[in-house]
């Protein structure tokens, strides 16, 4: 999977969407980036492979794994076109016969995007935040499902998919351990590109500060209700939200 082909289905979207008013599927950079790497149409095909009729697309979409939802369906409880959803099936399917991903294709492809630290522990927190269903597989509805949500999502339901992100054993509430596993993740993900270099313990003097504010009854736990408030609320917590997005 090299840059070309990131390219070209970028390209391809790009053109689906020139009329829809929404912002571009993806950047060159962060989570539109390596989220599309995971499944970009083929450049070693002609053209016209990608021109497949609607119908097959609607019969092959049909067959996907764990949840068989149509186009329609689809297109209903996301905020992608039926063009774009096509578009994105169309390399799905070109990367993933089975229909779905697993764990290891995640952590190839981060450490590919950051080969100067260690995106193993990340990806697979992130991994486990596309797989709702905890099967240990990514289909293609869980991940434009995800997608939808990153990418044309409300401040709210950004902020919600984050908080999944940090529930790491799904309880409904986020530990200081827990918030602190996935700080450290990212640091070592980001490895020796940062500057100033980090000290080994900036990630949970951040944590720190961050539980601080976010457990206001001071009772252990953080619930999505407090993540939320807190977080609409405090500038410097969505600045880095904002940050956050671009390790995705």
């Amino acid at each position: 999977m090299d840059a070309k082909r990131v390219v070209t289905v970028a390209a391809r979207v790009d053109a689906a969407v020139s009329s829809t008013g929404y912002p571009q599927i993806v950047h060159k950079r962060g989570v539109r980036a390596r989220l599309m790497r995971l499944f970009p149409c083929s450049t070693g095909k002609k053209p016209s492979s990608c021109n497949q009729s609607n119908v097959e697309d609607e019969l092959e979409l049909s067959a996907v794994r764990h949840r068989p939802e149509g186009l329609e369906q689809l297109e209903a409880q996301t905020r992608f076109s039926r063009k774009e959803l096509q578009i994105l099936y169309r390399g799905f399917k070109n990367e993933c016969p089975s229909g779905v991903v697993n764990e290891e294709t995640f952590k190839d492809i981060y450490a590919q995007f950051f080969p100067q630290g260690d995106a193993s522990t990340y990806a697979h927190f992130l991994f486990n935040a596309f797989d709702t269903d905890h099967n240990g597989s990514v289909s293609f509805e869980d991940f434009v499902m995800g997608l939808s949500i990153l990418l044309r999502g409300t401040v709210q339901e950004k902020l919600i998919w984050a908080f999944n992100l940090y529930d790491i054993n799904k309880d409904g509430y986020i530990t200081k351990e827990e918030m602190l596993d996935i700080m450290k993740a990212i640091y070592d993900m980001m490895g020796k590109c940062t500057y100033p270099v980090l000290k080994e313990e900036t990630p949970r003097q951040h944590v720190e500060v961050f539980f601080q504010k976010m457990d206001k009854n001071k009772d252990g736990v953080v619930t999505i209700d407090e993540f939320i408030d807190c977080c609409q609320n405090d500038e410097n917590i969505m600045r880095s939200m904002h940050l956050f997005e671009n390790v995705l």
